[in-house]
């Protein structure tokens, strides 16, 4: 619901940042794309229109997804990156 809902903003033209934690790292990860293969179109379409996909790198570690198996333009969070990205001014955070 997420991942539509941003791409519903993004294409209103709403910059958009998706964050994927627990979980949803797994979504990230081309290991998974046939799970999550619907998924990860969306992400890469949202990527390709300017959406920032940043993944937790404490659940990446705790689930086993290196870096190397995200999908191309998911980038790893850090704080700076991902504060910056969720708590700039003006920004409004939903979270599923």
């Amino acid at each position: 619901m997420g991942i539509t809902f941003g791409q519903n903003q993004l294409e209103r033209g709403h910059p958009l940042t998706i964050f994927l934690n627990d979980k949803g790292v797994f979504i990230g990860a081309k290991a998974n794309a046939a799970t999550f293969g619907e998924h990860q179109a969306k992400l890469a379409a949202m990527i390709d229109k300017g959406a920032l996909v940043l993944v937790y790198p404490m659940c990446m570690k705790h689930y086993g997804v290196a870096e190397a198996d995200l999908i191309p333009g998911a980038r790893v969070g850090n704080p700076e990156l991902t504060g910056g990205a969720l708590f700039k001014d003006d920004t409004q955070t939903l979270t599923w």
